[in-house]
């Protein structure tokens, strides 16, 4: 009996199988910068808890990994558009992986931009135990931000990229709970000096709560092929 066309099995062409390798590839990298990321927000976080400028120090000239990582990703990506004709969902990945590695980028500058920040103030600075308490919950926060988007993004999982936004709103209230703290600070030039530093301490982990959540929009960009901003993700 004849077997029509329709009903032949279509054999993927080995370029189309080392394209898909490729992109599975370039998606596992770009993931692996944000446990890049992680490294350096618990090392960032433990250095601001014990005044460590050596860690610090560290932390800072560990971002030529993730520097490197984002250079890696970027010219993959292009390589493949250059090479392929990606299109539908696989057109929506390649441009959200191209919006992520950036994200990635930009968390680590946020967390050399804090380990910059640490010894500014020396060794053992007039810190107030309420304002560090609070910065150390943001880097808490953070960290569980960027944890799950990327699991959201692995998953391709919207619910849970959207459930981002609930955790973002925790860090954001301690951010303006700082800046208070900082403002009503007192006399004393050291502690205010001190206090202005972790405003901006804060506002650095914010932003990378902030990336989380921007990757986490991405994550529905690829699933539903529509970019919306998350509600409340521009309530600062």
């Amino acid at each position: 009996m004849a077997v029509s066309s329709d009903e032949v099995p279509q054999i993927p062409k080995p370029h189309r199988i080392r394209y898909q390798q490729e992109l599975r590839e370039l998606e596992e990298r770009a993931l692996g910068g944000i446990d890049l990321v992680l490294e350096q927000l618990e090392r960032v976080t433990e250095a601001l808890e014990h005044q460590d400028v050596e860690l610090a120090e560290i932390v800072i000239a560990d971002d030529d990994r993730i520097d490197g990582r984002y250079l890696e990703v970027h010219q993959g990506i292009l390589s493949l558009l250059a090479r392929q004709a990606p299109v539908a969902g696989d057109l929506r990945l390649v441009a959200a992986l191209l919006h992520t590695i950036k994200h990635v980028e930009r968390m680590g500058d946020q967390c050399v931009n804090i380990g910059k920040l640490i010894p500014l103030s020396g060794h053992e600075p007039p810190r107030r135990d309420e304002i560090l308490e609070k910065l150390l919950q943001m880097g808490r926060f953070a960290h569980s931000e960027v944890i799950q988007c990327k699991a959201a993004f692995a998953a391709r999982d919207v619910a849970l990229a959207e459930n981002l936004v609930s955790v973002d709103r925790d860090i954001n209230r301690l951010n303006r709970e700082i800046f208070q703290l900082a403002v009503n600070a007192g006399d004393d030039y050291e502690v205010r000096e001190w206090s202005m530093h972790m405003t901006l301490v804060a506002r650095a982990f914010e932003r990378v709560g902030d990336n989380a959540v921007d990757i986490g929009e991405q994550v529905a960009f690829v699933v539903t092929g529509l970019f919306r901003e998350f509600s409340d993700s521009s309530n600062r």
